[in-house]
């Protein structure tokens, strides 16, 4: 893809876009799609990506790197799947699929990619790739050209179609500063204090809300002293020991923590936009659901140990509407599992 760059103000702040700047981009032609954006696909500092219409089965992950995509494409795929009549992506293997959002960024302008919640809720693990990219998830500055995202369900086979949100687009003008970091603590008090995903469950229909029985794919763990025991190869829904805020002129990206640390994987999807956990948007006590997914040897988790980080970054302007005021699912949120699950 060959387009025009958008210009841009060097002097302009530096930081996340909020939303209506986000706007601005698609006004521009600096964010381009093959249909037109849904009305709730722009959120207060991020953009949802939605599937296109092909996906692949691939043999490998791989990064393009001195390659485009789709030509680096041809070395590894199996099969085409056509995603406008829905397709089952299994657990155990890997996908490559065409978004319908594709870019033309001003000089300036750059992105990073994350799993949406609900994604990662479902141990769904997504990643951002871009034609010569040499990273996942990252986006160069002024990058012109396609999206894929890589697509590796870990526990539950899926079902998705042309349209499905799985990632989402947080857009940065300049080198957006890091303004502090908070360690995130894991609740392991009280009666019901996480759930471990049932092996050989059936299909998660990602587009299906409220539509499936959570005891059909997920098993309660209940207080057992304050400690839980980790077993390897197994995902689990946690809590944090403490709520979550993040200020309307801020916004936040949670980290795995450091492996030396313990054995696991913490966080699949690790986006929180400006307002959540806020009282201004109605979001008071809400907390971090974590997505942990232990590595090779058992671990022994205690009740607030630390299990990840959030990194906190400003915005270039205060976003039109702040998290939970977009009908936002997980605002006020405790331990919850995704919005495809009925209430427990």
């Amino acid at each position: 893809m060959s387009l025009k760059p958008v210009p841009t103000e060097l002097s302009e702040p530096q930081g996340i876009l909020p939303m209506q700047s986000l706007a601005a981009l698609v006004d521009q032609g600096a964010v381009l799609s093959t249909s037109a954006l849904d009305d709730n696909q722009i959120q207060p500092a991020s953009i949802d990506l939605r599937l296109g219409d092909r996906a692949w089965r691939v043999r490998a992950s791989y990064l393009p790197r001195s390659r485009t995509v789709a030509d680096r494409l041809r070395d590894v795929q199996m099969h085409e799947m056509d995603l406008t009549r829905g397709a089952v992506f299994e657990s155990g293997c890997v996908y490559i699929a065409e978004l319908k959002e594709s870019l033309n960024l001003p000089a300036g302008i750059s992105a990073r990619a994350n799993p949406k919640s609900s994604t990662g809720r479902v141990d769904v693990f997504v990643r951002l790739l871009t034609d010569y990219g040499v990273a996942f998830d990252d986006v160069a500055e002024g990058y012109s050209g396609p999206l894929y995202i890589e697509i590796a369900p870990q526990t539950f086979s899926v079902l998705a179609r042309s349209g499905t949100r799985l990632n989402q687009l947080r857009v940065k003008r300049g080198v957006s500063p890091k303004l502090y970091t908070t360690d995130c603590g894991v609740d392991l008090t009280g009666d019901l204090v996480g759930f471990r995903a049932r092996r050989h469950a059936g299909i998660i229909d990602l587009d299906h809300i409220d539509g499936h029985d959570p005891k059909k794919f997920w098993e309660p763990l209940y207080q057992a002293g304050g400690e839980l025991l980790l077993d390897p190869g197994e995902f689990y829904i946690l809590a944090s020991k403490t709520d979550v805020e993040i200020p309307a002129m801020e916004a936040a990206e949670m980290l795995p923590i450091d492996p030396g640390v313990g054995e696991f994987r913490v966080h699949y999807a690790g986006f929180f936009d400006p307002g959540f956990g806020t009282a201004e948007a109605a979001g008071t006590g809400s907390k971090g659901v974590l997505e942990v997914r232990c590595h090779e040897t058992p671990f022994l988790l205690e009740d607030g140990q630390t299990v990840a980080r959030l990194v906190y970054e400003p915005l270039t302007a205060r976003p039109d509407k702040l998290y939970g005021q977009l009908g936002s699912n997980y605002q006020r949120q405790g331990l919850k599992l995704s919005k495809h699950f009925k209430v427990w």
